[in-house]
């Protein structure tokens, strides 16, 4: 609220610890009323740094299932509409034992649940290694498998700056219209709710994952008008993971946002 936004993302517990915290009811009323009295919508939250559901190893990927559920359990308690998720690195493992491993895992995770009112979104990574979703074709076959292994709905989460890093063109006009095209034939974008808005501190195709303040990296601002204006992204909800120290910080980097919703003339950008 005081850095300017109306919807916001949070952990649901601490994102290095594998036991999490139960959210006491009086706190979970506390965050209902705050958000209806400022019209806080949707709320995101993003999934344990610490969870692997694509894990080789038996045991982190127990421990993985186990912690995911917590967040599903905790998003419904809350009342998120939305959970995002990394898919997971499969290292030690072929790309489809990965990708097998995160069906399994999810659809464990949710099982006997009612997850009616939350939709899981699974992001776009910036595909270093061997992690998943560096590639929307990835993302998509996870979504196609999953709407018939669980009731849990799902859709996905976009970050700009693992966009660009993964290898995706969004710094020249042509680049970006066909990234969106690949986006919407691949992923659909009615199925993209929430954007992760991050300027990149590293150059296209690096895989190299550090954000960077709004226009002050390599996307720059005409990359960001670039998706702040398109007709079929507006409406979205544009999530902020930039640094920032203090919430002057945070309050920059909304504006920005805002401004460049705004603005139609064209300014310079860092390319790779």
């Amino acid at each position: 609220m005081e850095a300017g936004g109306n919807t916001f993302q949070i952990f649901s517990s601490s994102p290095r610890q594998w036991k999490a915290s139960v959210p006491r009811l009086s706190d979970i009323l506390a965050l209902r009323r705050a958000r209806e009295k400022h019209d806080l919508f949707p709320l995101v939250i993003h999934d344990s740094y610490l969870i692997n559901l694509a894990a080789a190893e038996d045991e982190i990927r127990a421990k993985s299932v186990e912690a995911f559920r917590g967040e599903l359990e905790r998003a419904l308690a809350i009342g998120a509409e939305y959970l995002v998720a990394h898919p997971g690195n499969h290292r030690g493992l072929s790309l489809e034992q990965g990708v097998l491993h995160v069906l399994e895992s999810i659809q464990a995770a949710a099982a006997g649940l009612d997850t009616t009112g939350l939709t899981l979104l699974l992001e776009n990574t910036a595909g270093a290694g061997t992690q998943l979703g560096g590639c929307f074709e990835e993302l998509a076959v996870l979504r196609d498998y999953l709407t018939g292994m669980t009731e849990l709905k799902v859709g996905f989460c976009i970050d700009t700056c693992h966009t660009l890093v993964s290898g995706y063109d969004i710094l020249s006009d042509t680049g970006f219209q066909q990234t969106i095209a690949d986006m919407d034939r691949l992923l659909g974008l009615g199925n993209i709710p929430v954007i992760h808005a991050n300027d990149s501190k590293s150059p296209r195709g690096s895989h190299v994952d550090r954000h960077e303040n709004i226009g002050k990296g390599y996307i720059g601002e005409t990359g960001f008008r670039r998706f702040l204006q398109h007709p079929k992204l507006r409406a979205k909800a544009f999530i902020l993971e930039t640094p920032r120290e203090t919430i002057e910080d945070a309050r920059k980097d909304v504006e920005a946002l805002k401004q460049l919703c705004r603005k139609s003339r064209t300014t310079t950008t860092k390319s790779s």
